[in-house]
């Protein structure tokens, strides 16, 4: 099937974005800026009690540390926007927001919802293999949409403690994801951690996660 424009510029966004985040990577859990007189971006240092109220209510984790505290990309901000629209406000999230282009999802996940997305930062698009990489850019209708839409859950906007209750969800792309509540930290599918917690979208809640997770089968 030949590939339409938008899906071949959105291709293209994303393996430049791939490149940057390979070179700056560990920038988005470990981000922290002081102010002097500028804008500000405050590192949320948190205590094992404020992390373990935020599993149902308050944003939590190191990576939260990477979002900005006002503008459209703040979590006041992305909470008046639908997901596809507030990630790409996040700075941290270039990475998917390019994918999501490539697959044709942006429109999908602007939908009315709900939905609960597990959100790999930039770094976490890094990680990916090169051969792996290769063949998921070449297929972006196939699998990359696959890996895509195993990230997001519908019909449900879930914040991390209800994750972590429930165990397993069902996926749109099919199969499901395991949660795990280890101490402090929120895991999936034991390879990947929730670095930043229930930020609300205007259609969801998303989990910023530092591994993507692969299907079943990939």
């Amino acid at each position: 099937m030949p590939f339409s424009p938008l899906k071949i510029a959105g291709t293209v966004g994303l393996a430049a974005a791939l490149s940057v985040g390979a070179v700056a990577c560990g920038s988005d859990s470990k981000t922290s800026t002081s102010s002097s007189g500028g804008s500000t971006n405050t590192t949320m240092a948190q205590s094992p009690t404020t992390m373990m109220a935020g599993l149902t209510s308050a944003n939590f984790g190191p990576g939260c540390a990477a979002v900005p505290t006002s503008g459209a990309g703040s979590f006041s901000g992305m909470a008046a926007d639908p997901a596809a629209t507030a990630a790409s406000n996040n700075p941290a999230l270039s990475t998917l927001v390019s994918a999501v282009k490539a697959a044709g999802l942006v429109d999908t996940l602007n939908g009315a919802g709900p939905f609960t997305i597990f959100a790999p930062t930039n770094d976490a698009f890094a990680k990916i293999p090169t051969a792996t990489l290769n063949s998921v850019l070449a297929d972006p209708s196939g699998a990359l949409t696959k890996i895509l839409t195993y990230h997001v859950i519908a019909g449900q906007s879930l914040n991390a403690q209800q994750l972590a209750d429930a165990g397993t969800e069902k996926t749109v792309e099919g199969g499901e994801v395991k949660i795990a509540k280890s101490g402090d930290t929120i895991e999936i599918n034991g390879t990947s951690a929730v670095v930043c917690g229930n930020v609300k979208v205007g259609n969801g809640t998303v989990q910023i996660i530092d591994t993507v997770l692969m299907p079943p089968g990939m």
